[in-house]
C-alpha cells in the first residue's frame, strides 16, 4: 500500500470513528467549513462540477455556477457527515430521516413476489435511503460496490453497508449479476446507483441533449428475471429529513431484440433521472467526467 492510499484509508477510519461520535449539529457545521474551504480552493472536482452544472443548468453564467458548485460541495460534504453517523443513528433516527414519496411503487412490487429493481442516480444520501428500506419496511437488499484503493478501504465500505443491512458485492469479477439475478428471482430487492457506467461499455443516452453512457444492469436484470424496475431521485431541503420520489416501474419493450429493449429502458432510467436532478441539482454528487464529449476514450470514466 503507498503512502497517499494509507493516508486515505486513515483519514475515512478517521471520519468514521470520530465524526459518528460529534453532535448532529456540530457534524453539520463541520461539514459546511470543510465543504466550504474545499469549494474555495477550487480544485478538480470543483472545477468538474461545475462543468456538469452547466449541461444540467443551461444558460447559467459563471456567478450562478459558483452558487451552485458551493451548495453542491455543501450537500456532498452532508452526504459524507451523515454516512460517517449513520452507524451510530438509532432505528428511529433512520426512520424519520427519511421521507419517500409513492413508496407503494416499492412495496406493491416487493408483494407481488416478482423481486424489484431500484436505480438511483448520485443524489443527496443514497446510504441513507437504503439504511431507511432496511429499518422502515425491514427489507434486506442486494447492492454493488465499487472496487477501491486501497483494498482496506474498500473493505472499510463494505462492512459500513454490510452493519445497515445491505449484503455488497464487488463491481468487479463478473459475478455479480448473477448474483443479483438470483436474489430477484426469490423475490427480493436490488438496489443499484446507475448513473455512472464504470464499464466503458454501457448504453449510451441522450442525457441533458447530450450523449452520455449509463449502465446496461437494471435494465438487463429486469428483462431477465421479470423484476420491476423502478427510479429513484432523492433530494435535500433546508430540514434534517431527506425527501425522494419512487418514480413509476419503466417497462419491458414487448418488441425488439435484447439489445434495443436494454437502450430503451435506459433512456427512460436517464430521463426519470435528469427529472430529478433538474429540480435539485446541487444534491448531484458527480465530481467525475460523464458525458462522452468529456472523456478519453483510451481511458474511460475517471
Amino acid at each position: 500500500m503507498s503512502a497517499a492510499e494509507r493516508l486515505t484509508d486513515g483519514l475515512y477510519g478517521l471520519g468514521w470513528s470520530t465524526v459518528k461520535k460529534l453532535p448532529e449539529p456540530v457534524a453539520a457545521r463541520l461539514g459546511q467549513t470543510v465543504a466550504d474551504l474545499a469549494w474555495k480552493q477550487r480544485g478538480k472536482g470543483v472545477q468538474r462540477l461545475e462543468s456538469n452544472y452547466a449541461r444540467v443548468v443551461p444558460g447559467a453564467g459563471p456567478e450562478r455556477l459558483r452558487e451552485l458548485s458551493r451548495a453542491g460541495m455543501r450537500s456532498y460534504l452532508r452526504y459524507w457527515m451523515e454516512s460517517f453517523r449513520l452507524p451510530a443513528w438509532s432505528a428511529e433516527r433512520v426512520r424519520t430521516g427519511f421521507d419517500p414519496k409513492d413508496i407503494h411503487h416499492l412495496t406493491d412490487g416487493l408483494a407481488s413476489g416478482r423481486g424489484v429493481v431500484l436505480a438511483l442516480p448520485h443524489l443527496a444520501n443514497w446510504d441513507l435511503a437504503g439504511a431507511w428500506v432496511t429499518t422502515e419496511l425491514e427489507t434486506p437488499f442486494t447492492t454493488v460496490a465499487e472496487r477501491l484503493k486501497p483494498e482496506t478501504l474498500y473493505d472499510r465500505f463494505v462492512a459500513y453497508r454490510e452493519g445497515l443491512g445491505m449484503e455488497v458485492l464487488p463491481h468487479s469479477g463478473g459475478s455479480a449479476f448473477g448474483t443479483l439475478a438470483r436474489r430477484l428471482r426469490d423475490g427480493g430487492l436490488v438496489c443499484l446507483v446507475a448513473d455512472r457506467d464504470l464499464s466503458a461499455s454501457g448504453v449510451e443516452v441522450d442525457f441533458f441533449g447530450e450523449k452520455a453512457r449509463m449502465p446496461a444492469g437494471p435494465a438487463l436484470l429486469a428483462q431477465q428475471t421479470g423484476a420491476l424496475l423502478l427510479p429513484v431521485t432523492l433530494w435535500y431541503d433546508d430540514s434534517p429529513v431527506m425527501r425522494g420520489q419512487v418514480h413509476p416501474p419503466i417497462d419491458i419493450p414487448e418488441t425488439g431484440t435484447r439489445g434495443e429493449k436494454t437502450s430503451v429502458m435506459t433512456q427512460a432510467l436517464a430521463d426519470a433521472f435528469a427529472t430529478g436532478i433538474a429540480e435539485h441539482p446541487e444534491d448531484w454528487h458527480m465530481l467525475q467526467r460523464l458525458w462522452l464529449a468529456d472523456l478519453d476514450p483510451a481511458k474511460g470514466p475517471s
